[in-house]
Parts: structure tokens; C-alpha cells; sequence
């Protein structure tokens, strides 16, 4: 009865133990690498390249937003896979004035701004800087959708100035076709697909973070797309603040 009372004891002992380290263990990695919810919202710079290089003219960055909700699973503690969906602002802007010197005056003001539903899959690395907070930096596709926008244009003219909106209009392609069904001049192709890189802090509930897209597909639905060619694809520069809601 003795020994039985001692085996007994110890395998309780043993069991507390075990049950003991794997909480330490499950709160360290919770502590190091929380995930979550986040809802994120920001400013975006958008442009679109200009050069067979890819690069775009700085001159022509359209201020516009993104807004939505990311998941942050974890991995492992310093490893997080991240889909998201965002409503996103995209698209360029140009200005022409008759007189360099004179903005007030005799010009052509011209903006392009569609919108998409973007769906983002990012792999981020975590290094902790301190009690619940990280840096962060990663990488990963994204694919959109476009749903909407304007392009407006603005006439100056003798101090009479005149303004026009356009509705942004998409061909009705089917992803899972090699054609561009619906493709016009007068249309933008309807998906867009192209690569994330992003870094920022996490601390407690709070994100901040840069991301840059770099479009893969040219935008216009007559366009065949070209590697060697990188002109006439978005390029996006973002700023977001997030929040986690669990």
C-alpha cells in the first residue's frame, strides 16, 4: 500500500510537472507571437510604373487609402502567416501647366484612382524588442479585384475652370481563362496580381507598418502582359495603423 501510495504521488508529481511547462511553454510562445484579428486602415501613395525597368515618376504619386481586416496565425514565435482583405486605393495621377512658374493658372490636373478588393498572403519573421512588442518584417503574394473608382480631370483655362468624373470600368474576364473576356480600350482588366513586402512594430494591441506592392500584370485589358516589360503596373507604397481586436 506504501508503494503504491509513493508511485502514486510521483506519477501526480510528474503529471503537475508536465501540465506546469507546457502552460510555461504555451504562454512564452503566446507572449512572444499573440496573433489575432487586426483591423487596419491607412494612407497609400500610388503610382504606376512609367519605364520598362518598373520604375515609376515620382511626380505622378496619387495619395489615396486602404482600409480592412488582417489574421495573424502563428507559426511558431517568431513566425506568422498573415491573409488579409483590404479595400485599397490604386492608380496615378498627372499635371500639366502652361507656365512651370504659374499653378494657379492655365492648367490640366488629372487623376486616376480605381479601387480593388485585395487579398494578401504574407509570411512575417518577429523579433521581440520588449514586454509585448515586436518588430516585424516580411513577404508575400497578393491578388485584387477591381470593383470601382473615378478618374476626374480639371481645366483651367483664363481663370474658368471646368471639371469631368468618370466611372473606372472593369472587363468582366474570368480568372480561369487564358482571355481577357470583355476587353476594351475604354477597360481596365479586372484582376490584379503582384508581390508585398512589408516591415513595422507590434506593440501591445497596436501595429504599425510600411508595405510596398509591386504589381505583376499590366493594368490596361488589351495589354498582354510582359516580364521584360515592367511598365504600366501599379506600385504601391503604404502606411498602416492596426489594431487587434482579440
Amino acid at each position: 500500500m506504501k508503494n503504491r501510495l509513493i508511485l502514486l504521488l510521483a506519477v501526480s508529481a510528474i503529471t503537475a510537472g508536465s501540465a506546469q511547462a507546457q502552460t510555461t511553454t504555451t504562454t512564452s510562445t503566446h507572449d512572444a507571437n499573440p496573433g489575432g484579428i487586426y483591423i487596419k486602415g491607412g494612407y497609400n501613395l500610388a503610382n504606376i510604373s512609367k519605364y520598362n525597368d518598373g520604375s515609376v515618376d515620382a511626380a505622378k504619386g496619387l495619395s489615396t487609402f486602404h482600409a480592412g481586416g488582417v489574421v495573424d496565425i502563428p507559426i511558431a514565435p517568431v513566425l506568422s502567416l498573415q491573409p488579409g482583405l483590404l479595400l485599397t486605393g490604386k492608380g496615378a495621377k498627372a499635371n500639366y501647366y502652361v507656365d512651370p512658374n504659374n499653378h494657379s493658372d492655365n492648367y490640366v490636373k488629372s487623376s486616376f484612382n480605381p479601387l480593388y478588393l485585395e487579398l494578401p498572403v504574407n509570411l512575417l519573421l518577429k523579433f521581440p524588442i520588449g514586454n509585448d512588442a515586436r518588430i516585424f518584417a516580411g513577404a508575400g503574394p497578393y491578388a485584387a479585384m477591381g470593383i470601382g473608382g473615378k478618374s476626374k480631370t480639371e481645366v483651367s483655362t483664363g481663370g474658368v475652370v471646368t471639371s469631368t468624373s468618370h466611372d473606372i470600368k472593369f472587363n468582366n474576364d474570368n480568372p480561369l481563362t487564358p482571355e481577357e473576356e470583355g476587353a476594351r480600350y475604354d477597360r481596365l482588366k479586372k484582376f490584379d496580381f503582384g508581390i508585398n513586402a512589408l516591415a513595422g512594430v507590434e506593440f501591445n494591441r497596436f501595429l504599425v507598418g510600411v508595405n510596398y506592392g509591386w504589381g505583376l500584370e499590366k493594368i490596361n485589358s488589351t495589354q498582354t502582359n510582359n516580364t521584360q516589360n515592367g511598365n504600366n503596373k501599379y506600385r504601391t507604397l503604404s502606411v498602416s495603423l492596426g489594431v487587434r481586436l482579440n
